[in-house]
């Protein structure tokens, strides 16, 4: 994925509407990234990261409308919980990868604010919801940040705009995504504009890229 093609576009847009689109906005988005070509697993797989990046009643907003245009589609359906071993791996795995060489800080901090949010954020957020096959770590990556853009979450996003480029996103590719959301009509003015000032920080960190 080396550019940004109309189907990764169209499906960023969806990821900026899931937290505050009305119905008729998001539903529309959702058709429109899957006439764009957007498979029908990536779209389910969006809905279900809404929970981790959003909240369940957003989430249940977005299934509904997804509903409305595709039956679901196969996966795991998340219920297996004796696999919590696995989610466990797995979510260790996922989150190392997009924290890099922050991940070994990364755990001790939130095990400082809770040690269930420690045990939730691999186990629930990385194993069982993000480590999911279906749709890839670098699209992930950079649908979590479209969808934090919109919320006054400067450091969770300046996470995830970083993690985007560690599982394999290009600078252009997140270049790209803030272009969207600077002319998103439901992404504030000032949320699109701190994302570029966090995007400008991660750049001057890394100036090889």
């Amino acid at each position: 994925m080396d550019v940004f093609p109309p189907r990764d576009a169209a499906l960023v847009r969806v990821a900026l509407a899931l937290p505050d689109g009305d119905d008729p906005d998001l539903g529309a988005r959702l058709g429109a990234a899957r006439e764009a070509g957007a498979e029908a697993a990536w779209l389910d797989e969006l809905v279900l990261m809404t929970v981790l990046f959003v909240g369940f009643p957003r989430a249940l907003v977005a299934a509904r409308l997804l509903r409305r245009l595709q039956p679901v589609s196969a996966g795991e359906d998340g219920g297996r919980y004796d696999a919590w071993r696995e989610w466990e791996m797995r979510g260790e795995a996922t989150c190392r990868a997009v924290y890099g060489d922050h991940y070994a800080k990364l755990r001790p901090h939130v095990a400082e604010l809770h040690p269930a949010l420690d045990r939730w954020v691999i186990v629930d957020g990385y194993g069982r919801t993000l480590g999911r096959p279906g749709l890839d770590l670098p699209r992930r990556e950079l649908c979590a940040a479209a969808m934090l853009i919109p919320q006054r979450v400067p450091r969770q996003l300046h996470s995830h705009l970083r993690g985007a480029l560690n599982v394999g996103a290009t600078p252009p590719q997140v270049a790209a995504l803030l272009d969207l959301a600077d002319g998103d009509p439901l992404v504030p003015k000032q949320r699109a504009a701190t994302a570029r000032r966090l995007w400008q920080d991660i750049l001057a960190k890394q100036p090889g890229l």
